[in-house]
């Protein structure tokens, strides 16, 4: 199995196997050592504003900690000769949200948001990730910085 079928297998996986991120709506859509993305439709439920009717900040954050935690956890596992369960399993059990920073910039309108994530430096202990979220318009509505235990 090559490591893209892995990730596909473990992006998967999380997507059916954590439920806050089930109950909030979140999908990894990409899962690789260069970018991850993380998608999530509007519902009422994630509403944070109900005057306003806008994405609920805590959704948003949890958008942008999971992009992170995934490239994180592709570069991990690019830097392991094999990849067997066994491997990944004891790979990302230490993997883990150190630090995250949430800049909001505009109000949570849309239909379909992305959250996307990419490595500034990825170290034996601790990696760190840039991560952004846009609507379907393409309109920025955050971005974020996350530090992740990795080793």
């Amino acid at each position: 199995m090559t490591k893209e079928e892995s990730f596909q297998q473990i992006a998967h996986y999380w997507n059916q196997a954590m439920p806050f991120n089930k109950l909030l709506g979140l999908e990894i859509t990409r899962f690789n050592a260069q970018e991850s993305a993380v998608s999530i439709n509007w519902h009422d439920k994630l509403i944070g504003n109900p005057e306003q009717k806008i994405l609920h900040s805590g959704v948003t954050a949890s958008a942008l900690d999971l992009a992170g935690g995934v490239v994180a956890a592709a570069n991990i596992l690019m830097q392991l000769p094999t990849l067997t369960p066994e491997v990944i399993s004891q790979s990302l059990s230490r993997l883990s949200t150190i630090d995250l920073r949430t800049d909001f910039l505009r109000p949570g309108r849309g239909e379909l948001f992305v959250a996307t994530a990419k490595i500034i430096r990825s170290g034996n202990k601790v990696a760190v990730a840039r991560m952004e979220m846009h609507n379907e318009q393409g309109d920025h509505i955050a971005f974020g910085t996350g530090t992740y235990m990795v080793g």
